[in-house]
């Protein structure tokens, strides 16, 4: 589920400086999973509708031709792999820059868009599932693991930066438009449906070396275009019910978050809240412009680190 340019400079904001702040701006490598918010290509190499090969994506991007990014431009992986220090982007992981061994060591990009926590709605177009980003980051680690050997490769997969960023699709592209779905199970059944997804992905990664993650919260997805459009019955105005849902869901993904952390002490694991920075924008912008934006949410995330 593709954001709105404000959206996507937002999560830059967050997940950048978070690290930064914490005085970790050198790291070793910087891995991707999740949906199209963070997906760079990979989806250009699916049997999938869900595309951006084609312009007017990437006219604003380096070489000015679309990459599989949703944006005109960089989007807000690119940047947070800029402010840590790395001279190039993470690649997606099906594609042929991302086949060179060395060209990894750096990082990889597993997301795919239209995907989620729920392994249903990456089947329902044809995208990649987050249990299949996982196969391809055990891959990966194999092929590190062969390049670098076992010791430097197990320093790097516990040092890296591990980014997550998933679940619009999951309801605005599935759940809110399935009726399978949303007679079976209330938007709280749902929800904790993903959330039972998400702790086995992190303690999946965990169980594979990896010590460092970030996860962005879902936004206030009542106010995505696409929410509007197909749930906003001609009003322009954000759709309260599923910004309640959303509110629910990250109420599920902070407390859940926890749990893994008081299980796992060595893990860090900081759950990046962009639901409220991106609502103030939406319904204050004049108040809430982008260095406002920045100094809440360095007060709320830095002292996690």
């Amino acid at each position: 589920m593709g954001f709105p340019s404000m959206v996507v400079s937002s999560l830059l904001v967050i997940v950048s400086v978070a690290w930064v702040a914490n005085g970790d701006s050198l790291v070793p490598a910087l891995i991707i999973f999740g949906d199209s918010v963070v997906d760079v290509g990979n989806n250009n190499n699916l049997n999938t509708l869900i595309k951006a090969d084609f312009p007017p994506y990437g006219r604003d991007f380096v070489n000015h031709l679309p990459t599989g990014r949703f944006s005109n431009g960089k989007i807000a992986i690119d940047f947070t792999a800029e402010d840590l220090g790395f001279p190039s982007y993470p690649p997606a992981y099906l594609s042929q820059e991302a086949r060179d061994n060395n060209r990894i060591l750096t990082g990889a990009n597993f997301a795919s868009a239209a995907s989620g926590y729920y392994d249903g709605t990456a089947q329902l177009y044809a995208a990649i599932p987050l249990t299949q980003q996982l196969t391809y980051y055990r891959e990966f680690q194999a092929r590190v693991v062969d390049t670098v050997g076992r010791a430097r490769a197990n320093d790097l997969f516990a040092s890296a930066i591990h980014l997550l960023s998933a679940g619009s699709s999951d309801f605005i592209q599935n759940y809110y438009i399935s009726p399978l779905l949303n007679r079976a199970y209330t938007p709280d059944q749902f929800s904790d449906n993903l959330i039972r997804s998400y702790s086995t992905f992190i303690q999946n990664l965990y169980g594979l070396g990896v010590r460092r993650i970030g996860v962005t919260t879902l936004p206030p997805t009542g106010c995505l275009p696409a929410a509007i459009t197909l749930f906003g019955a001609g009003s322009n105005e954000c759709i309260t019910r599923l910004n309640q849902d959303a509110i629910l869901f990250n109420s599920k993904l902070n407390s859940t978050s926890q749990s893994l952390v008081n299980r796992f002490p060595d893990l860090k694991l900081v759950v990046f809240d962009i639901y409220q920075p991106l609502l103030d924008m939406i319904t204050r912008p004049a108040e809430n412009g982008k260095v406002l934006t920045l100094q809440k949410v360095v007060s709320q995330h830095v002292k996690h680190w």
